[in-house]
């Protein structure tokens, strides 16, 4: 059996000029990155088409940790509407250079389900993850600058700031540092750190801007820290929007590539959604339904991080709303959720797929709050008996969702056939707005804690004294009427990633309460949740080589 990497190089690549002409795109609109990338003027978004499209989100259950394939199930399904005569985009988020060393591999989709070129889709790129990077540590720069520089001070106390700097790699070492050190030349010592650049607030500032002028503008709404006499500092006080937003003049435009079958794919942005808000950028989807009639998207991880986000944060910040849900479960997470060893999950096991299964029916739960039609779409493994799969299909039509098998891995587009006609129904019978789960001008504690009892299922919210303290600086600041973008584990419903199934009766921690005032959001961090994820004992980059040709090996 070949290896994702191994697929992916079999494929011959059309010229990305052909890739456009399926969506009208002109070929003089095209700004290349070599043969097979493009990045998309904004000039492309046109409201009027965007209201004809269908917009198609693709969310899971709750992991296993090698993932449950969503952005593998979102690129077949749109391959598999345009093999039933649809015409459609695959709209998904960049990886980040952190999984693809680390313990998930790539996120360009796996099989016959990939986006093209995978291995540059996996590692730079056009780019846009190092410029997001640069504008980032920019503003680091500009505030130690700013603290040395007692000519032009603002008087900001340098215990107060709280923006890190980042990088885009697993970096344990580098959460807790110390700056400033080698004397009075090289900055004011203090305590600082690193995040992942998924994790950076200029990602979730490009993902939720409307075109590089609302760029500029959230980019001076970053708050910074206080003065000495307790002021707020933004990075606006220090002239800093203007530079960063030159650094990001390219990224602002999505990338068009193609999947295996020659679907277009637009990929833009990429944030995490156990701690960010984890979906791609608002001008990406836009732009995807504006090109073409039915966008598939996905949200990541399971329904309870990104697809609240999505929804709650994303469509309500742009004004979208999608027209069908796809709940991609295995059988697999299933009998994990139901007990069953890590390592005997190829296994059949029908007692502990049957305990499982309670983790698919709370998010499917969830998925009704937002008053969304939903489909269970079943990614099928080569393990699964069909003793277990019939189960799972029993258990969704016992509570009225629809379901299909979907082998999208071995099949590509003809295996999520039948999963597009379904869908493509439900999506083109659904025209009304989801149903948001708070309003966002309810008091910063009543969002949590909505989203703690009657999404995830707990008990209570507790806060820390910090996270108590930071209630108070968001109340001072004005800034209570701001969504909440919670840090969590994806492993379970609760901040416990032990958890599984469906757990009840647990209380949800706050720890902490970070301000991202240019994204737009407030960040509680829940658990032991950390914004800069470390390696895993065996690393993915360990396998990763190149020989003389430059022929990439490894990647997954």
């Amino acid at each position: 059996m070949k290896s994702d990497i191994e697929i992916a190089q079999s494929v011959p690549l059309q010229g990305i000029d052909k890739i456009a002409a399926l969506l009208r795109v002109p070929e003089d609109q095209l700004e290349y990155y070599g043969r097979y990338k493009a990045k998309l003027p904004l000039s492309l978004i046109d409201r009027e088409k965007m209201a004809a499209a269908r917009l198609i989100l693709v969310s899971a259950i709750s992991p296993t940790p090698a993932g449950e394939g969503k952005t593998t199930m979102s690129i077949g399904l749109s391959q598999g509407l345009n093999r039933i005569g649809k015409k459609s985009a695959v709209v998904l988020r960049e990886p980040s250079l952190g999984p693809v060393f680390g313990i998930k591999g790539g996120a360009a989709g796996g099989g016959y389900s990939q986006v093209l070129p995978m291995e540059e889709i996996n590692l730079h790129f056009t780019g846009d993850f190092h410029a997001i990077e640069k504008a980032h540590n920019l503003l680091a720069a500009l505030i130690d600058n700013n603290l040395q520089n007692k000519a032009s001070t603002l008087g900001l106390d340098p215990r107060t700031v709280v923006w890190k700097r980042v990088m885009d790699m697993n970096d344990r070492a580098l959460r807790h540092i110390v700056i400033g050190l080698g004397g009075t030349s090289s900055g004011i010592p203090r305590e600082t750190g690193f995040d992942i650049t998924a994790a950076s607030e200029i990602m979730a500032i490009l993902c939720l801007s409307d075109d590089l002028v609302d760029l500029k503008r959230r980019l001076g709404n970053i708050f910074i820290g206080f003065t000495f006499d307790k002021q707020p500092v933004y990075a606006r006080d220090l002239n800093a929007q203007g530079a960063m937003a030159a650094l990001l003049k390219e990224a602002v435009k999505p990338n068009l590539v193609q999947t295996i079958e020659g679907t277009p794919a637009i990929l833009h942005g990429g944030p995490f959604a156990n701690i960010a808000q984890g979906t791609n950028s608002i001008i990406a989807t836009r732009m995807g339904l504006s090109l073409s009639d039915y966008v598939v998207t996905e949200a990541g991880f399971g329904f309870d991080l990104g697809a609240e986000k999505f929804l709650d944060i994303k469509c309500r910040t742009a004004g979208l709303s999608p027209n069908a849900v796809v709940l991609v479960a295995t059988i697999r997470a299933l009998k994990y959720h139901g007990g069953a060893d890590l390592k005997n999950l190829t296994t059949p096991d029908t007692d502990a797929l049957r305990r499982g299964m309670v983790n698919l029916e709370k998010h499917l739960e969830n998925a009704a709050l937002f008053g969304l039609p939903t489909i269970v779409a079943i990614n099928k493994f080569t393990a699964d008996s069909e003793e277990e799969i019939a189960l799972v299909r029993e258990r969704c039509r016992e509570l009225g969702a629809g379901c299909e098998i979907a082998d999208v891995w071995a099949k590509g587009g003809e295996g999520a056939e039948a999963l597009a006609r379904t869908v493509a129904a439900a999506a083109d019978s659904n025209n009304t707005p989801f149903t948001p789960l708070y309003d966002w001008q309810w008091d910063v504690r009543r969002k949590i804690e909505t989203i703690a009892t009657r999404y995830y299922g707990a008990k209570a919210v507790e806060y820390a004294p910090k996270a108590k303290a930071d209630l108070r600086k968001i109340s001072s600041l004005g800034l209570d009427h701001l969504p909440v973008c919670i840090a969590k584990t994806q492993k379970s419903f609760s901040d416990n990633p032990n958890l599984i199934g469906r757990p009840t009766g647990f209380t949800v921690t706050v720890r902490e309460i970070e301000i991202a005032a240019g994204a737009g959001f407030l960040i509680p961090i829940t658990g032991e949740i950390m914004r800069m994820p470390g390696l895993p004992s065996v690393p993915a980059a360990e396998k990763i080589d190149i020989d003389a040709d430059g022929n990439i090996s490894g990647l997954f």
